[in-house]
């Protein structure tokens, strides 16, 4: 048997009265997962377990069969991984935004969707500027970055918030917070005259574009211990493609391939037809395969209605119907990791639609692929990192 998963990040959602209190997903022309559906069985995962942040880190965790809260890892040191970068005992890793703020406001949390060409050149000069014994700069994809910090494991224990969750709101008190943060927020101070000076922001005024005015750290891991290899507990092989760090630092921890895909992005601008060849063709060598899709939840982020519509439909245009025809050979689980309600611009932990189809699966019913007639089927895997069991038995 050969499998694929499809994560469709933060393509779930909540109505919308503009969209006649509809979804995106539910208006999104899918004709392609619907069939899926038809095919298959549907129901709901709970992804993100009580208690823990609603992010992709714990959901995508759930979705590779692994129990976040047993197997949690920080997710600084996740995309830490995924560039590569080995921590000491005692080093932290923290995810690094370059955002834009004025007015004491945060107006973008990606500065603009900054290239990563210029985000690369201004962590260049951050760690020109700043870099030393206790602080090191990693440029990741463009708005991502990893600040490494060394001998302050207490940053594991401050409060912090991720910027995507206060787009348009003050950055007052939003900050690193708590014993210790001092370190954090001398740093954050001091980054401010470097990008001022920096000529990459001056080119990016020049062209009309928002430039880096701040450095914002969240989402800290340390060296991660104990965690088995995908294949040793599940018995299967596994590749996966993505265009974040966060799902490829997963990759690197639990062992999985991963498949290096020429126009993946974290975008709407990527490949989707490149993604689902290359990952079919590293079913050759591999049981299963990952496809991981990041444009519904960035366009989700942004509050983009048409935009995520339309990220929705090119997965189901470009990827599923590929799919598709593979059900006699193939099986198929497709799924967000959470839901990206416009309204908030970021993510909640509420159940998530699923469905699994293929060789050996039952069908249940749906004629769909939407949030409601997921929940209409009564099926609810919970914790939802048994999903991936769903899909192997």
């Amino acid at each position: 048997m050969k499998y694929v998963v499809l994560i469709l990040d933060g393509a779930a959602g909540w109505p919308l009265e503009e969209l006649g209190w509809r979804t995106t997903l539910g208006a999104a022309h899918t004709p392609n997962l619907d069939a899926l559906a038809a095919a298959g069985t549907v129901g709901l995962a709970q992804t993100v377990p009580p208690g823990a942040e609603p992010s992709s880190s714990a959901a995508c965790t759930s979705i590779l069969g692994y129990d976040p809260v047993a197997s949690f890892v920080g997710r600084g040191a996740i995309e830490a991984a995924s560039l590569g970068i080995t921590l000491a005992e005692d080093e932290i890793a923290l995810r690094m935004n370059v955002v834009h703020t004025a007015d004491g406001r945060m107006v973008s949390y990606a500065c603009g969707h900054i290239t990563s060409q210029d985000s690369h050149a201004l962590v260049a000069e951050l760690a020109e500027a700043l870099g030393d014994d206790t602080f090191r700069f990693y440029p990741g994809v463009a708005y991502r970055h990893i600040l490494v910090v060394k001998g302050h494991p207490e940053l594991l224990e401050l409060a912090y918030t991720p910027p995507h969750d206060i787009t348009g709101q003050s950055i007052a008190g939003r900050e690193p917070s708590g014993a210790g943060a001092g370190v954090l927020l001398d740093l954050m101070e001091r980054a401010r005259p470097v990008l001022a000076a920096s000529a990459v922001n001056h080119a990016r005024a020049a062209r009309g574009e928002l430039v880096a005015t701040d450095i914002w750290p969240f989402w800290p891991g340390a060296a991660p211990t104990g965690l088995q290899p995908f294949r040793q507990t599940r018995g299967v092989s596994a590749a996966l493609t993505s265009g974040v760090d966060l799902l490829n630092g997963l990759a690197v921890l639990f062992g999985i391939d991963r498949l290096a895909i020429p126009g993946v992005t974290d975008g709407s601008d990527t490949d989707y037809r490149a993604q689902i060849d290359g990952a079919l063709a590293a079913l050759e060598d591999h049981d299963l395969v990952i496809v991981h899709v990041e444009a519904p939840d960035e366009e989700g982020h942004g509050g983009n209605v048409a935009g995520k519509i339309t990220a929705i439909e090119a997965i189901d245009r470009e990827i599923v119907s590929v799919l598709k025809e593979r059900l006699d050979e193939v099986r198929v689980l497709a799924m967000p990791d959470h839901p990206t309600p416009i309204e908030i611009k970021t993510h909640v932990g509420e159940p998530v639609p699923f469905v699994l189809a293929g060789p050996g699966v039952r069908v249940n019913g749906a004629a769909t692929f939407r949030e409601e007639s997921a929940a209409a089927q009564g099926v609810l895997i919970d914790p939802g990192y048994h999903v991936m069991d769903l899909l192997l038995e």
